[in-house]
């Protein structure tokens, strides 16, 4: 049964208004790209020779060659450590953290945040590529299974599963805990599931798109044995010259990551998920009435046991250990390598200006749609079904689109600028999709009132969304290093990997991508936010009931 519609101190229709700057953005950063993709691989031609249509003729020889499914199915391949991690190791820790009571769930969100700002794949791979030294050893000594092709897919398979664990653990543990607090009937798992459908489906089509890893550590190589999707529209598109076939591996790709994101958004609203907040402090009021016959309900209610508190305490002690293990070749680079004009100044605000600029317009925007979709509900009930409009891009990175946008930026002639280094994005699905559940939810509860209910709660999160999409933006290799190849406009990525292409006997900088000053602004914020705003989260499936959590 649907829950009915609030009253609404503001019309619904100002929901369309404030729903069309996403519009007009996905319009032109989303579907146009998405457009120019499709025509460009009916062609060949276009950057050395005269472009002429081949109809599909590209699709064809793709579909035909082996090179194309050896890509596919070592890219899935890539995806099954970080999946098991997702959906197993994560929900197993998320659980123990929250039967532990308030303490231990604090400290375990507190721990877990430096895995999340401390991230970079460029500098990861780094990281790992100091391991071909012949004096490596330990974790690190992995690295030296890649330059042999019989070895060099299970290397990198090892090296992605320890690489990623840190921050897809803290991800989605992040996501689980708020579903813990929404039993229906005593249970948790509708909510559980439909989190756990959601992060499988992302973690895959996050995998699918691998490019900084095999590029810095293989290349493709050896003899192509560890060529990704990504790195196979990079090889076809900017080092052949031959944007038609690279755009017929985006397009492909593509195709399998829009139906990934019409899944899954079909998934969040068929389930009537939405995001609610627990009043006032995290841990919520104690409850006094006779607690009921679930286990779950009389832990809230009694609080945790010596037992409960051990196991949680017992599963983050495990869980950091292994995760600082499978960090060490990195933690070894941060402590031993010096630094390098990668960490420069110059290099720092060419990262981190355009990854804020282009993280405020994105989400920005996505945050308007969401007020207008979520919290003044335009179609009533049905109003989150208007986010399958933007289902087919929520997992789209700028890698599918990357021939189209670069296309685009030399046309206008914005190659080699500073402002060519701001992701060409005006609307982030993924916020757009978060934001929605959560103003819906709220606007549920809210009686009327919008502004006091709906924009003053929600605006939190929006910030939160704004500084993930602001370090997932600054870690990214392939848009700056398309767009800028001159080193005044290098960001920290693009400048580790042209270190090491330079041949010279110093050591790259592993944490030029991730500075002392950076990482301690972002942890401190990071941690704030976790304490203040997302241990206060409640996701629900189905109407079901929430619950106040241990304390």
């Amino acid at each position: 049964m649907t829950s009915p519609t609030p009253p609404q101190a503001f019309p619904p229709a100002l929901g369309w208004l404030l729903a069309a700057p996403a519009v007009l953005g996905a319009l032109i950063t989303l579907v146009l790209p998405t457009v120019q993709t499709v025509l460009a691989g009916f062609r060949r031609g276009g950057m050395l020779r005269e472009s002429v249509d081949v109809g599909l003729a590209n699709h064809a020889e793709l579909l035909g060659s082996s090179g194309f499914w050896r890509a596919l199915g070592f890219t899935l391949t890539l995806t099954l450590a970080p999946l098991l991690v997702a959906v197993v190791v994560a929900p197993l820790l998320a659980l123990a953290l929250d039967r532990a009571g308030t303490w231990p769930r604090r400290a375990g969100r507190i721990v877990l945040s430096l895995g999340i700002v401390t991230f970079s794949p460029v500098g990861v791979a780094v990281a790992w590529r100091r391991g071909l030294r012949a004096d490596s050893s330990g974790v690190a000594s992995l690295a030296q299974g890649l330059t042999e092709a019989a070895t060099a897919p299970g290397s990198l398979r090892l090296i992605v599963a320890a690489a990623t664990f840190g921050v897809v653990c803290s991800l989605a543990v992040t996501a689980f805990l708020p579903a813990l607090r929404a039993p229906a009937g005593g249970r948790v798992m509708p909510g559980m599931l439909a989190v756990g459908a959601l992060v499988a489906i992302a973690t895959v089509a996050v995998g699918l798109q691998t490019f900084a890893y095999g590029m810095v550590l293989t290349g493709g190589g050896p003899e192509r044995s560890t060529e990704t999707l990504a790195s196979l529209q990079y090889h076809y598109a900017f080092r052949l010259a031959e944007p038609g076939a690279g755009a017929a591996v985006a397009t492909l790709t593509g195709v399998i990551l829009g139906v990934l994101g019409i899944v899954a958004t079909v998934i969040a609203v068929a389930c009537r998920l939405r995001i609610t907040l627990l009043p006032g402090t995290a841990a919520g009021p104690r409850r006094t009435a006779t607690p009921p016959a679930s286990p779950s309900v009389r832990a809230a209610t009694e609080g945790p046991g010596a037992a409960a508190v051990a196991v949680g305490v017992t599963a983050l002690v495990v869980v950091v250990a292994v995760a600082l293990v499978c960090a060490w070749p990195w933690i070894d680079g941060l402590l031993t390598s010096p630094g390098t004009e990668a960490g420069g100044l110059r290099t720092q605000v060419n990262t981190w200006v355009p990854a804020v600029a282009g993280a405020l317009v994105s989400v920005g925007v996505a945050y308007l749609a969401a007020l207008g979709i979520g919290g003044l509900r335009p179609l009533g009930a049905m109003s989150e079904w208007l986010l399958l409009a933007f289902a087919p891009w929520l997992f789209a990175g700028p890698g599918v689109l990357a021939v189209a946008n670069w296309q685009n930026v030399r046309s206008l002639g914005l190659m080699d600028t500073f402002a060519a280094l701001v992701p060409p994005l005006l609307v982030s699905v993924p916020a757009l999709l978060v934001l929605t559940l959560l103003c819906k939810g709220l606007a549920e509860r809210a009686g009327g009132d919008f502004f006091g209910g709906v924009f003053l709660p929600s605006l939190p999160m929006a910030g939160i969304l704004a500084g993930a999409v602001t370090l997932v933006n600054a870690q990214g290799l392939l848009w700056p290093q398309l767009v800028a190849r001159q080193p005044d406009l290098f960001t920290a990525p693009v400048a580790q990997v042209a270190h090491l292409g330079a041949y010279t006997a110093a050591s790259p900088d592993v944490g030029a991508a991730t500075p002392a000053a950076v990482v301690a602004v972002a942890l401190a914020a990071v941690v704030a936010a976790q304490l203040l705003h997302l241990d206060r989260l409640v996701l629900t499936a189905d109407g079901s009931r929430t619950r106040t959590p241990s304390a």
